[in-house]
């Protein structure tokens, strides 16, 4: 089976993880920090914090930001649970808002509808590593004094209006999972602009431990002191992975030309083949492409997905609308409520995409596409 993502491992990144098992730190040592200066450089230069998933970084994002009960967080239902479930966790309501009908990213006239006093954070999701329009959504979440807040999960590499991506929004959140742009195994980082953010951040992921002296409610403990002033978890990176990922990021822009040289030959190829709508890509934006998400009209998404599956091509379909969750629909969210991503749901199929795919394979995923329509 022709899978739709995988990692792409080399020696060096073998290396790179080999020569910390034989050194003296396996985990928050100086390699979590290099990783974490590398990181910073790629965004923007802001702080970045590493963690043990995407899923955490969301969860690290929301609770820096102050997140919780009484509060309420705008977002996209295109997306993976865990850009909503994070900040259910900590107890605010969720407020899905439709998405752009060709996009599938955020609207910024359906948050603007949505946001109140209440509104904490509006979360956008980079869908397929196209960023979303954090010009227009900035003004918006200024206006109720919300954070903005890029899960850019799909699009590390990539930029929009000159900017990287990292610095489009108040806080933006990562994912190295295998079938991503770059892969630490596991793995995740919270980028914040905000210093006191970031060090919120910090603390959370680490247990909430402190151990800034000026800030010690304890005064007169020894120099092995730390302390815990808000609950936090261990999320925290390991060296093994960091090693993995500083290895992974100097191969990002080749990565990223792959995805783009991908994009492009699909786009060629499947231009003008009738019962399919190609991904669009916004003026001004350079997009990391994660995903290739083609349409497949006149309600045909299954029987081709099924037929592709059958023929050894390993397609996705990304993603369910959050709220169909039984999780979400038994707190009283009901179908109907995004009527753009639900339409986009319906017909959306993701083809295989990553630096490894070869011009025969796309050729082929091509072939077998058009040979079902």
């Amino acid at each position: 089976m022709l899978p739709y993502g995988r990692q792409s491992v080399s020696e060096e990144d073998i290396e790179a993880v080999t020569a910390i098992l034989r050194g003296d730190w396996l985990t928050t040592g100086p390699t979590v920090d290099a990783f974490e200066q590398a990181l910073s450089d790629l965004v923007g230069g802001h702080r970045a914090v590493s963690c043990t998933s995407g899923t955490a970084a969301l969860h690290i994002a929301y609770a820096a930001a102050g997140v919780g009960a009484g509060d309420e967080v705008v977002t996209t239902p295109m997306t993976f649970v865990a850009t909503a479930s994070g900040a259910s966790l900590l107890g605010a309501k969720v407020v899905f808002a439709d998405v752009e009908e060709d996009t599938a990213l955020l609207d910024p006239a359906a948050v603007d509808a949505l946001v109140t006093d209440r509104t904490k954070v509006v979360a956008a999701v980079d869908y397929a590593g196209h960023p979303a329009d954090y010009a227009v959504l900035q003004p918006i979440a200024d206006r109720v004094g919300a954070l903005t807040l890029a899960d850019a999960a799909h699009s590390i590499g990539g930029s929009a209006g000159g900017r990287p991506v990292g610095d489009l929004a108040d806080l933006t959140t990562l994912s190295f999972f295998p079938t991503k742009n770059l892969t630490t195994a596991e793995g995740g980082a919270v980028v914040a602009k905000d210093a006191a953010i970031a060090q919120r951040a910090h603390e959370f992921h680490f247990v909430g431990l402190m151990r800034d002296a000026d800030r010690f409610r304890i005064k007169d403990e020894g120099p092995w002191h730390q302390e815990v002033h808000e609950f936090g978890l261990n999320y925290r990176l390991t060296d093994l992975q960091c090693a993995f990922g500083l290895s992974q990021l100097r191969r990002l822009a080749g990565f990223k030309q792959r995805r783009a040289e991908i994009t492009a030959r699909y786009n060629a190829a499947l231009a003008d083949v009738d019962g399919l709508r190609l991904p669009v890509r916004r003026e001004g934006v350079d997009p990391a492409w994660h995903l290739y998400p083609v349409r497949i009209l006149e309600d045909r998404r299954r029987e081709v997905f099924e037929k592709m599956r059958a023929s050894g091509i390993g397609v996705q379909v990304n993603y369910i609308p959050v709220y169909w969750h039984p999780v979400y629909a038994d707190l009283g969210y009901r179908r109907g409520m995004c009527p753009n991503a639900e339409a986009f749901y319906a017909e959306e199929l993701s083809l295989p995409l990553f630096p490894d795919l070869t011009d025969d394979q796309v050729d082929q995923v091509v072939e077998t596409l058009i040979g079902i329509l």
